[in-house]
């Protein structure tokens, strides 16, 4: 009689080891493009959260800087001072790295928040519009249809203008940011409600959302403990697509003048700046903010269009 030697089961791998082996995990590994984006996507907010860190120069602080300074080339020795900058300076002697870096904390604060307040909204009126049904949802998309019509800067802009009238004078430069971020939200969170309503109509028929019903619970924590985590991946996709939208639209708002206050300057107020100095040869104060900004933008796009093709079941 021959003795068997039993083979000890695998040991139970852990939940990095299950990630790492995952589908989402794989079409990671194997997207050059989503590799590169992250990479920059992280190097970018490494650096705006850590700008007192690396920052040479505080750009904001007038006791650090010196008007002999201005408009000296990236790199090259000033010849006052002969002081040199990275990515030079601007016409009042600010070290534009510093001054991107302190830009970029503003551009990613206001993009991050206006889509995070935009994902709110728009998934709270998606899942009441899909649950409730009737007027509720009649009146929340007809809404959503009018403001489809308008270009979504058009009523950022809209918005930004009366809550900035209607807010006192003496508070407007140190609200411009809290106000730029709910313009900028409530020209965003159609796409959110829309989203969720459409993958909502179809959780809510379900045997579990059913059997919710029966043992009684009520409408608020069916929607939100039952409905709302099976219609999150889209929600998702959509955020990190409208963090690169809301970037893009904060820019574009500062860049006219209407966003971020000279006291606080985002890419987009730096890109107003440099722009007025382009023609007269100081090419490097609107060159560098707007690299950074298409940098940040085009990485995060990319970013989500890996994800949505990596949650995507019929492309797996």
């Amino acid at each position: 009689m021959t003795d068997t030697i039993e083979t000890p089961p695998p040991a139970p791998k852990s939940r990095f080891a299950k990630f790492w082996d995952s589908d989402f995990a794989w079409s990671f590994r194997h997207s050059p493009v989503a590799i590169v984006a992250s990479v920059v996507v992280v190097i970018l907010v490494l650096a705006a959260i850590f700008a007192p860190l690396i920052a040479p120069y505080n750009p904001f602080d007038p006791a650090t800087l010196n008007l002999m300074n201005g408009f000296t080339p990236p790199g090259t020795p000033n010849a006052f001072t002969q002081e040199t900058f990275l990515l030079g300076t601007d016409d009042q002697g600010r070290d534009v790295f510093s001054t991107i870096l302190y830009g970029l904390r503003i551009s990613l604060f206001v993009g991050a928040s206006a889509v995070l307040l935009a994902m709110i909204i728009g998934v709270i009126l998606g899942l009441m519009a899909a649950y409730y049904g009737g007027w509720v949802e009649t009146v929340i998309m007809r809404i959503a249809d009018v403001q489809l019509t308008f270009p979504a800067i058009l009523v950022a802009m809209l918005i930004f203008g009366i809550a900035k009238g209607v807010t006192p004078p003496e508070y407007r430069n140190a609200m411009a940011i809290y106000v730029l971020i709910v313009a900028i939200a409530l020209s965003d969170w159609v796409q959110f409600a829309r989203v969720v309503r459409g993958a909502a109509l179809v959780e809510k028929n379900k045997e579990y959302v059913q059997a919710a019903r029966l043992i009684g619970r009520g409408s608020i924590p069916i929607m939100f403990r039952h409905i709302l985590p099976n219609v999150l991946s889209p929600v998702l996709v959509i955020a990190t697509i409208s963090l690169a939208l809301a970037i893009i639209a904060e820019a574009t708002l500062s860049f006219l003048g209407v966003g971020a206050p000279p006291t606080q300057p985002s890419l987009g107020t730096l890109i107003r700046i440099g722009q007025g100095f382009l023609f007269s040869g100081e090419w490097w104060i609107l060159f560098f903010p707007a690299c950074t900004l298409l940098a940040l933008a085009l990485s995060v796009n990319l970013l989500g269009d890996w994800l949505r093709d990596a949650l995507n079941p019929k492309l797996r």
